[in-house]
């Protein structure tokens, strides 16, 4: 265990935090594992992690990276839990990518020395502090991203320390998020990095994530028109010797078209070493919607050499406990919009649970449906002559794990035998 993560494992939970069990004594997060609770023992709702599948989902995915020669720097957003963080170094992870300067801090402080800053950093006295935490450790290794001369500029003049701040040029779409918009506006970008003895060009990104419409074969060949162009931009960049690192990173990668990245990034030779850096960060918990489709479109594009001999499985559940039968085909759950992401669907009845009845979880039937969320309130509509009970738990796929993360400050672990095995800390 690393030991930067003690004082997460010594911080006290009690009945204040969502998921406790209100009447057990308060005890250091490292201990909940030894408390002897299952599923049925904490307060609903809860979050939880599966723990196994945790394991799961990283072998998967650091079995892809060796058949396809890539790396990862997950995005730390997803989770932003430092301990899932240090289990995908230990997975072999490069590095972690974060979105703002307090999302790196917090990963830096919880001992993660690597950190890839997947936005463009703007704010002076963020620049100061990181230019500061470079030259008082020289482990640390950071890079952002710039898009524009005047970004360049603004790092300039808050990089005052003796280490240059290294930088990726970020490749944007017409009407997508931030990057430039053409290789000509890239190239002049990476110059004016070039031209700075504060900044060095470490490679070149994209978030190639932000396309997706009901049409899978338009989006792949928008994407790879994208990450070609990226290419392009990398081949002028090594051209004039603009990068000025021994290895370039090429990055891009979320959750949805990995595979297209590597496809299309690996292949480049641009005379000097380079890595095809992915930065997927659900791929962990994943989900059982919307990245689950997705995923299942990837899975069909593999080549022969790259396909796996498991899947992705969705890690991360929300538990909730039926408060009310009013009506014979409606249940009420005690869990709603505080409690769970919503902007990718509804969470899915998947398992239920009775106390007495079941050893663990069985399988929802598929008839049940989740049809509205109040503020603390989840609306079940049910076949007549369902057998459902106030009090049972009914236990939910999430559809998009980035949002239902941040709802909880900390998610209960469990085995397969849904026993407590552990808990995790978020930074939100």
């Amino acid at each position: 265990m690393d030991n930067s993560l003690l004082p997460i494992l010594d911080l006290r939970l009690d009945g204040n935090v969502k998921g406790y069990p209100l009447d057990a004594p308060a005890v250091p997060l490292g201990q909940v594992g030894d408390q002897g609770w299952t599923l049925g023992d904490l307060d609903l709702p809860a979050a939880i992690l599966r723990d196994s599948v945790i394991g799961q989902n990283g072998r998967w995915m650091a079995e892809f990276l060796h058949r396809t020669g890539a790396s990862i720097c997950p995005h730390g957003k997803t989770t932003m839990a430092p301990q899932l963080f240090h289990r995908q170094l230990a997975d072999g992870a490069w590095g972690i990518t974060l979105a703002t300067a307090t999302q790196v801090r917090v990963a830096y402080e919880y001992g993660v020395k690597r950190i890839l800053m997947a936005n463009e950093l703007v704010e002076e006295g963020s620049v100061r502090w990181i230019q500061r935490t470079l030259d008082q450790d020289p482990a640390f290794d950071f890079t952002c991203l710039v898009d524009s001369v005047d970004g360049v500029h603004r790092l300039e003049r808050a990089a005052q320390g003796r280490r240059p701040l290294r930088v990726l040029v970020e490749l944007g779409i017409q009407g997508g998020r931030t990057g430039v918009r053409s290789l000509a506006e890239g190239l002049t970008v990476a110059r004016a990095v070039k031209a700075s003895p504060r900044l060095a060009l470490r490679g070149v990104e994209c978030y190639e994530g932000i396309i997706v419409t009901q049409d899978p074969a338009a989006d792949e060949a928008a994407i790879t028109k994208w990450l070609d162009l990226l290419g392009d931009l990398a081949h002028r960049c090594a051209a004039e010797d603009l990068f000025e690192t021994d290895e370039v990173l090429l990055t891009a990668g979320g959750s949805a078209y990995f595979d297209l990245v590597v496809h299309r990034l690996a292949r480049l030779d641009l005379g000097r070493l380079s890595r095809v850096l992915l930065r997927s960060g659900c791929y962990l918990s994943h989900d059982g919607d919307h990245y689950a489709r997705l995923m299942a479109l990837l899975e069909g594009r593999l080549p022969e050499a790259w396909r796996m001999p498991s899947h992705l499985t969705q890690a991360l559940e929300l538990w909730g406990q039926v408060i009310s039968r009013p009506e014979p085909t409606l249940a009420f759950l005690n869990f709603g919009k505080r409690d769970t992401g919503q902007d990718m669907g509804l969470p899915r009845p998947a398992k239920w649970f009775r106390k007495g009845l079941h050893g663990v979880p069985e399988a929802a039937p598929e008839s049940w449906r989740l049809s509205m969320l109040h503020d603390q309130h989840a609306k079940l509509e049910l076949p007549a002559g369902a057998d459902l009970a106030v009090g049972d738990l009914v236990g939910c796929a999430i559809s998009h794990p980035c949002t239902t993360f941040d709802k909880w400050p900390v998610l209960f672990s469990v085995d397969d035998g849904y026993r407590v095995v552990g808990a995790v800390k978020t930074f939100f």
